[in-house]
């Protein structure tokens, strides 16, 4: 199975720390997401898994340094996320390939999802699940993609309006609609794709956790419910887990009468000086908190 992750966006709405460091390199429990991400796509059979990287993408190169059979996709000019696919159609193969945005932490199945695909006779399945805040996609009774950026309306009675999750298996000749070294979205593809007659069905997700850590407060609450036990934790993430409510302690430089409340997440090497108060902060690696501060509902980065 050859799998792409979407790396490549400017995470405008989480600035100013996307100055700092791309979105898929947020850590999760001290974890770049991004290496998480692959280690999921590996378990189910992922080999030769593109990445692409536009925005700060000399760190990606960095944190991909030691990943074996990881194509690094590095674009110079900003492609959107259907001209990046079109740029990698070289590396995907003639088989289906799964598609994960670079940015989200979820519990969906990526092996059932590729399967039911791969049994279905569809160009493209986009895993969509009722999410109303994202609810724009329509599909009909068979669950049949219908059309795009509904607004959380449906136009029939057989019509539902859902939310894309960001995962989506296509078969690559899908690709060949979109333009070569062009800004292009996947959505204006798909809908060229509903045009030409070709079929886009949904994979209909429940029973899941998913967030696309989109602002700071999506990435705070990510956070607070993984320790506070309410979400899955992936497996790399559970030696992590076992020290909640407060994670990272013992690789940080913790001054004098500092108080840590309710949940805190605190990275390497990161220096927490005298008589600090952190409450329900995450403290990225080499950031230091100086003597007296008091952070709530914070990410402190270096």
């Amino acid at each position: 199975m050859k799998a792409m992750i979407l790396a490549a966006g400017f995470g405008t709405r989480l600035l100013p720390y996307t100055l700092k460091r791309p979105k898929p390199l947020f850590p999760i429990l001290n974890k770049e997401l991004l290496h998480l991400t692959i280690s999921r796509l590996r378990q189910v059979g992922a080999d030769g898994i593109v990445v692409n990287a536009h925005h700060l993408r000399l760190q990606i190169k960095k944190a991909l340094h030691d990943e074996a059979d990881i194509i690094l996709q590095e674009e110079e000019q900003v492609l959107g996320t259907g001209g990046g696919l079109r740029l990698a159609l070289p590396h995907l193969g003639k088989d289906p390939v799964l598609v994960v945005n670079g940015d989200i932490y979820h519990s969906i199945d990526y092996r059932e999802v590729y399967s039911s695909h791969c049994n279905a006779r569809a160009d493209v399945s986009l895993v969509l699940h009722d999410y109303p805040r994202f609810n724009d996609v329509a599909v009909d009774e068979t669950l049949r993609v219908t059309g795009f950026n509904r607004s959380g309306t449906s136009s029939g009675k057989q019509e539902r309006v859902l939310a894309f999750t960001g995962i989506h298996v296509i078969n690559p000749e899908v690709l060949q609609i979109i333009p070569q070294d062009t800004t292009y979205c996947i959505i204006d593809c798909y809908r060229k794709l509903l045009e030409q007659g070709g079929s886009i069905r949904a994979h209909l997700a429940t029973n899941h956790f998913w967030t696309d850590m989109g602002t700071p407060a999506d990435y705070l609450k990510l956070h607070a419910d993984l320790l506070g036990q309410k979400v899955p934790v992936y497996d790399e993430l559970a030696a992590a887990a076992a020290d909640i409510p407060f994670v990272g302690v013992q690789h940080a430089v913790i001054g004098k009468d500092v108080k840590l409340l309710d949940w805190v997440c605190i990275g390497r090497r990161a220096r927490i000086e005298d008589g600090s108060i952190l409450q329900r902060v995450i403290v990225w690696d080499d950031a230091v908190v100086p003597a007296g501060s008091i952070f709530k509902d914070a990410i402190v980065s270096p």
